[in-house]
């Protein structure tokens, strides 16, 4: 009963014959042996109780392996067989390794019936099992399953549980490997799985005659020659529930006669977000339909067909998606004919093969798969009518596939499977004419395809498909006008470019960036040399004492003070007793080397001064520091008790931060560079302190000043994500492109939810025309921002509604409540790197037209101008804080949520202006109604950075006629206008920002500068109140000193040297505080203080020669103040 292993049979069920698979060209193997061994069945009884006998038989591409010998089951449901039987697997022979990829091995559990007397034995399908042969091309040589068995229905009106009712477990096994080493790691698996198609056209119905939906695809292979990938046999299914998921895919099989097994053990379709789609239809407005759709009349297949390809095809298939990146899926409607027993006439036998039924076509980009790590195609394809000239404008292809496989396609009522129906199990077995047919369709696709490959193309019947163009045309338009779409994946086993592993980069970060070790601890240091000069001052002070008391002896604080005139006389005779001696010159040896060491360790010169001018500055600067701390020495000397130690500075971070901030607005430089220092001198492993301060290089256009900045904060942390953001900014700046990608595939790696580090990546790949990975890039952070909208949009309408109403009643007044990033913190501690914020979103942008947004473009506040204290502030939770926070706008004039603003937001904080102006052309095309507020406020800032004022005026213009209520565009024209020095028109606008309920983004030195132009046009009282609003604010040396000037000019002298004793001691070396302090001195004749307080201002330079000229007019009139006097 046995039929030789590997023995061919009909294969109707199989899209490809085996004369046409894909063909393993690179090492012609001889034929494998594949061993199938069945050793036993369990819970058989569970399928039928009173079963007794049974065999087994197995089968593989149509072809009957062998049945076991007949075995009983044993009362616990279980039949040993131990049956062995094997086929061949061959690249030239009837199975070659594109059958072992997606053809099972079909085991049919037969029950044995009882003979009766003289009657023949008779036999039962009982159940079916499939076993996946995929292993044998994944490397493994021998494999064991248990194959759920599934029970075959007895007649067709019987229902079944899809649900497994006992089992096989049988083992695999090949002598050698099906693959070479080589063929292993450079081959890969395609599988396209076809799910369904939806919003199908009316005239698809239940009724009437029979119908085969059909789908086909053309994959690549080695060589010139293509395989086509054929989907048959879709269901079509009326209106009602939703296909369930998961659920199971399905073999391309035939020959099943359980429709159980037709699953693909462990292969499922599980669905997800259309968001997280590749293909169509995944935005927020196509959701309704899609859901709709996908209840209402459908065409299921639920289908997966697999095919190996070898390193040759991988090849060819890499570059026809390099080359076209639409690849057409075709899909048609084909009549399945009633059986006859008369033969056709060739004349209808013409017309049927020409006839192809509502012939339409979907386009699959393909481009994603060249993506690195990219495996996977899962999306819905809207299918549109076949055309030859638009099929082969978008995707290069000559020909329709369905055209080559006519022959196939023509199918007759015996022929088509029905699921749940199966084929008599004899008919196994092929027959003569079936093997004749396959040979005749063999023939005419190697013909169709020698046509493909010739110069010029000629259809044999093109006359006749002329003719039916009109018809076809009107078939296809129905899909178009239906809204069809294709659900589909295409998935690889191996990514056709490989990803770099988190590893890897890590590794390779490292060698760029390597981990500073701790500094080892210094026994001298700045302390230890003071300390020392200190110690040399008071021994030598005891010296020259001793001295003393020996020329003049000891006086006794009883005997009264000494006259001027005798201390003169003693003070002549004791430096000449020390000049004669040699002391005086032992002295001043004994100090040269303490001298030395604060000049090495506390002012860091150890090298030669370039001019002369810079060599005396320092030894000025050097004199009053040694005389400063040689009275310091004396004074703890000759004291009863010690000397309190001076007190620490209470300067801290913040305040450090925000007068670096109002130096750069001042454009004082030198200065903001001193604090920036001071911070990182606070604490060196700080990761913020660097940042900020490569930022503020950045400002400066020190590029490489600001890598060592950066470099610095990743060699702190090397999974610092804003790091390496910064690090892959930088190095595109010095065209270090190399490490640049390296930086920011990193970013990419460890926080793959971060829509900042796939924009500027998809930024950078496009700066190198790598044109595949940007897209890539730009659409996974378009898939992350969709997602946080959609979180947003969860909120509950309860509370939307009372939000809504809040806002509404406002009228056109904004809302007072905090925005999103006034709840946020204003610093994290160390550590929280990676931990970004999930409460702040972007989607109140996206709100109902009544309701009115938080705040425009929250985030660009430090480009603004250059903004507010702390604004440029990116610590480890700001990135996804800046990029998420809404923007003040009204209500009527909402800017449009994008990646590009995103981007933008951050790169504004951090002046990377080069990558503002990539990201801001991205985003005037990608708005459909023209540009938004936050567009032209976003590049206002870069014109202001440039300081072209007039491109800067021009945009601030169309930003406030977009969107009249912002308070923040009003800030920015408010900043231009003081710069231009029209204060009459600045203090307009300053007063329309302050005028609003919501401040702008940087209201302190909106506060600031409103402040000095009431001063300078002399309203002091106004003055006052704004500087006091900006102390209540964020206090500074300059805020108080602006409050200390309006009560100075109010006559309120007590308040004024409390406000300008405040400026003083957050800063101590502003030449204007000690002016104004030297006035007050003067006016209340305070001889000394005076003397004092106009010393320094001289010291410091003061730069206002109107106060200065005040002074010095207020000393004359007065007759005091002035030593020089």
């Amino acid at each position: 009963m046995e039929v030789p292993a590997g023995l061919s049979a009909g294969k109707e069920s199989s899209a490809l014959p085996a004369a046409a698979a894909l063909p393993n060209e690179s090492q012609p193997t001889p034929a494998t042996p594949v061993q199938i061994t069945v050793l036993k069945a369990q819970d058989l009884k569970t399928i039928k109780s009173d079963v007794s006998v049974t065999l087994v038989r197995a089968e593989y591409n149509g072809a009957i392996l062998g049945d076991s010998s007949k075995t009983d089951v044993l009362p616990d449901g279980t039949a040993n067989y131990n049956f062995m039987t094997s086929f061949e697997c061959s690249p030239d022979g009837p199975n070659p390794l594109d059958d072992i990829a997606q053809k099972p091995v079909l085991l049919t559990v037969i029950e044995v019936l009882q003979r009766q007397q003289r009657q023949k034995e008779k036999t039962v399908p009982l159940g079916q099992a499939v076993v996946d042969l995929l292993p044998l091309l994944q490397g493994q040589c021998s494999f064991k399953v248990s194959a759920p068995l599934y029970a075959v229905p007895t007649s067709p009106l019987e229902s079944l549980h899809p649900e497994a009712k006992g089992g096989l477990e049988v083992t695999v096994c090949t002598k050698v490997p099906l693959l070479s080493a080589a063929q292993l790691s450079n081959g890969n698996l395609l599988s396209v799985t076809l799910e369904a198609a939806y919003s199908v056209p009316e005239a698809f119905a239940a009724t009437g005659p029979l119908q085969n939906y059909m789908a086909c695809l053309q994959v690549p292979a080695a060589g010139e020659k293509e395989f086509p990938l054929l989907f048959k046999n879709g269901i079509l299914k009326l209106a009602g529930e939703k296909e369930p998921l998961p659920r199971p895919k399905k073999w391309p099989l035939a020959n099943i006669m359980a429709p159980g097994a037709l699953s693909i053990p462990n292969s499922f379709i599980v669905g997800g977000p259309y968001e997280d789609e590749d293909g169509e239809l995944n935005k927020r407005e196509d959701r309704e339909f899609r859901i709709q759709a996908e209840s209402t009349k459908r065409i299921v297949w639920d289908m997966e067909r697999r095919c190996y390809l070898d390193p040759a095809a991988v090849v060819i298939l890499q570059k026809r998606i390099a080359e076209c990146r639409y690849w057409p899926v075709e899909v048609c409607r084909m009549p399945v004919a009633p059986s006859s027993k008369g033969k056709t006439s060739k004349a209808d036998k013409g017309d049927e093969d020409k006839q192809i039924f509502f012939h339409g076509v979907a386009y699959v980009n393909m481009v994603p798969l060249l993506c690195p790590g990219v495996k996977q195609i899962r999306g819905a394809f809207r299918v549109f009518t076949y055309q030859d000239s638009e099929v082969f404008k978008k995707t290069k292809c000559q020909h329709s596939v369905f055209r080559d496989l006519r022959t196939q396609l023509n199918l007759t009522k015996e022929g088509s499977w029905t699921p749940g129906i199966s084929t008599p199990l004899s008919r196994a077995v092929p027959s003569k004419t079936q093997k004749e047919d396959k040979e005749k369709i063999t023939k005419d696709k190697d013909s169709n395809r020698r046509m493909s490959n010739a110069p010029k193309i000629q259809l044999s019947d093109a006359t006749v498909e002329a003719e039916n163009v009109t018809y076809l045309s009107l078939d296809g338009q129905q899909y178009v006008e239906a809204g069809t779409f294709l659900v589909m994946e295409i998935k690889l086993d191996k990514a056709l470019v490989p990803k770099r592993l988190r590893e890897e980069l890590t590794r390779r970060v490292k060698q760029m960036i390597p981990p500073r070790p701790p500094l080892p601890p210094r026994t001298a240091g700045a302390k230890k040399a003071v300390e020392d000069y200190h110690n040399h001052v008071t021994s030598i002070a005891v010296a020259i004492l001793s001295e003393y008391h020996e020329l003049f002896g000891k006086r006794l604080p009883d005997q009264g003070a000494i006259d001027h005139q005798t201390l003169e006389e003693q003070k002549r005779q004791l430096n000449f007793e020390l000049n004669s001696s040699g002391k005086y010159f032992a002295f001043k040896e004994q100090l040269k080397y303490a001298v030395v060491k604060i000049v090495r360790e506390k002012y860091l010169k150890t090298t030669a001064f370039e001019t002369q001018e810079q060599f005396q500055a320092f030894l000025s600067e050097l004199y009053v520091y040694l005389v400063d701390q040689m009275h310091i020495a004396l004074n703890q000397l000759l004291s009863e008790e010690a000397a309190s130690p001076a007190p620490l500075s209470q300067t801290t971070e913040e305040q450090l931060w925000l007068f670096a901030r109002e130096a750069e607005v001042n454009k004082d430089y030198k200065l903001a560079s001193l604090y920036h220092q001071q911070r990182v001198a606070q604490d060196q492993r700080n990761i913020q302190y660097w940042l900020d301060y490569g930022a503020f290089c950045l400002l400066l256009e020190e590029t490489t000043k600001a890598q060592e900045c950066f470099r610095q904060a990743l060699s702190l942390e090397p999974h610092h994500i804003q790091s390496l953001l910064l690090c892959g900014i930088v190095a595109v700046m010095l065209q270090h492109y190399e490490e640049a990608e390296i930086f920011f595939e990193d970013a990419c790696c460890l926080e793959p939810s971060s829509i900042v580090a796939w924009t500027l990546s998809g930024l950078f790949y496009e700066l190198q025309n790598n044109n595949i990975q940007a897209e890539m890039a730009f659409r996974e952070a378009k898939k992350l921002l969709q997602a946080q909208l959609a979180k947003e949009r969860s909120i509950p309408e309860a509370a939307e509604g009372e939000e809504g109403k809040k806002h509404i009643s406002a009228g056109c007044v904004r809302s007072s409540s905090p925005g999103p990033e006034e709840c946020l913190p204003d610093r994290v501690p160390d550590g929280s790197a990676d931990k970004l914020p999930e409460v702040v979103e972007p989607a109140l942008l996206c709100v109902a037209p009544e309701e009115e947004a938080t705040a425009p473009e929250a985030a660009l506040k430090a480009g603004e101008y250059p903004g507010k204290a702390g604004s440029s502030r990116f610590s480890e939770q700001h990135i996804s804080g800046w990029t998420a926070t809404p923007s003040p706008v009204s209500g009527l004039s909402q800017p449009p949520c994008t990646i590009f603003m995103k981007a933008v937001e951050f790169l504004m904080k951090v002046n990377a202006v080069q990558f503002v102006h990539r990201a801001l052309a991205h985003e005037l095309l990608s708005l459909q109604g023209g540009p938004s507020c936050a567009y032209y406020l976003a590049l206002a800032q870069t014109y202001l950075l440039k300081e072209d004022l007039s491109k800067c005026e021009e945009c601030l213009c169309e930003a406030i006629r977009i969107d009249y209520m912002n308070p923040n565009v009003w800030a920015q024209k408010g900043h231009l206008c003081y710069l231009k020095r029209d204060f009459g028109k600045a203090r307009e606008c300053y007063e329309q920002t302050i005028s609003f309920v919501e401040d702008a983004a940087d209201m302190h030195f909106v506060y600031l500068r409103l402040g000095s132009i009431y001063l300078e046009e002399k309203e002091y009282g106004r003055a006052k109140q704004t500087y006091l609003l900006a102390c209540k604010n964020s206090a500074s040396c300059l805020t108080w000193l602006g409050v200390g000037i309006a009560c100075y000019r109010l006559e309120e002298m007590v308040e004024a040297e409390n406000a300008l004793s405040e400026a003083n001691a957050l800063s101590n070396t502003n030449a204007e505080v000690w002016g104004y302090l030297a006035l007050i001195c003067l006016q209340g004749g305070r001889q000394l203080e005076a003397e004092q307080c106009y010393k320094y201002t001289i010291k410091l330079g003061l730069r206002n020669d109107a106060l200065l000229r005040e002074i010095r007019a207020a000393q004359q009139r007065l007759g005091f103040g002035n030593p020089a006097l």
